[in-house]
């Protein structure tokens, strides 16, 4: 069961990874106004939703202990992120401050992954 859980982890990275390059990559056409969400952002923030259900679930089957809250603010976030990056994911341009917003809340969802304890 812990090798599932780690390769779950290493998926969830890989989520991350996806949304928060796909955020990067855009950063030059933002300062010129044609950023867009890139499908691998969407694909980042599915890839991140799924796993991290899938560890909450695994965690509980092992009846490790969880703080709820903190699942519940990080799951929060990234509802917002996905829905932000999921309707405006045809538009040719996104306006500056939502394509920021993405990439913010994606870093606060980092770091409370890391500092909340």
């Amino acid at each position: 069961m812990d090798v599932v859980t780690k390769v779950f982890v290493g998926l969830h990275i890989i989520g991350i990874a996806s949304l928060l390059g796909g955020f990067l990559t855009q950063m030059k056409p933002m300062s010129a106004g044609t950023a867009r969400y890139t499908p691998a952002m969407l694909h980042g923030a599915l890839t991140m939703l799924v796993t991290g259900i899938a560890l909450v679930g695994l965690n509980q089957a092992q009846d490790h202990s969880l703080d709820n809250v903190k699942l519940g603010v990080k799951l929060g976030i990234l509802v917002v992120i996905l829905g932000l990056v999921y309707v405006k994911r045809d538009e040719e341009k996104v306006e500056k401050p939502l394509f920021l917003a993405v990439g913010l809340l994606t870093m606060v969802n980092i770091f409370i992954a890391l500092l909340w304890t």
